[in-house]
């Protein structure tokens, strides 16, 4: 049986990385019950960060944005090697976001949109989370984005 959302993943011109492989001493995920909390991930594909800087400086609002994005897919096929499937998150409970960015940056939130738009696009209210959005001063790498979620699955 094929899985709904990695069809519309596919209708939507995208497609699951491999997942993303822990950079320090901790697991990539954890089981409690029914809820699946994962670790933080980076805008970060195939071992290279795709977008390095802070907006306002080497990143602009939209850029970030692309940057959540690729974060959002990230976590996607975190998930997947979780639970083997997209299709069996029942809900999106939390997201932290964290943006890299500039002191006094306060758009944090329209650059987060860009992971939290493609979960709503793919889960429908499912998607929605209650949610976070900080400017900070660094992330690991230099990464312009990086993200934290909770789900809860079937």
């Amino acid at each position: 049986m094929d899985d709904p959302i990695e069809a519309k993943l596919t209708a939507l011109g995208l497609a699951l990385p491999p997942p993303p492989s822990p950079g320090g001493n901790y697991v990539p995920h954890r089981i409690n019950g029914n809820t699946l909390v994962l670790a933080g991930v980076i805008a970060m594909r195939d071992g290279v960060v795709t977008h390095a800087g802070q907006v306002g400086r080497e990143q602009t609002v939209e850029s970030g944005r692309a940057a959540a994005q690729v974060c959002a897919l990230n976590t996607l096929a975190a998930i997947k090697g979780a639970l083997g499937r997209l299709d069996r998150v029942k809900e999106f409970v939390y997201l932290g976001g964290y943006v890299n960015a500039v002191a006094g940056f306060g758009e944090s939130p329209q650059v987060i949109n860009g992971a939290s738009d493609l979960f709503v696009r793919l889960y429908g209210d499912a998607g929605k989370h209650a949610r976070a959005a900080i400017a900070v001063a660094g992330l690991p790498r230099n990464a312009t984005v990086e993200i934290q979620v909770t789900v809860t699955f079937t």
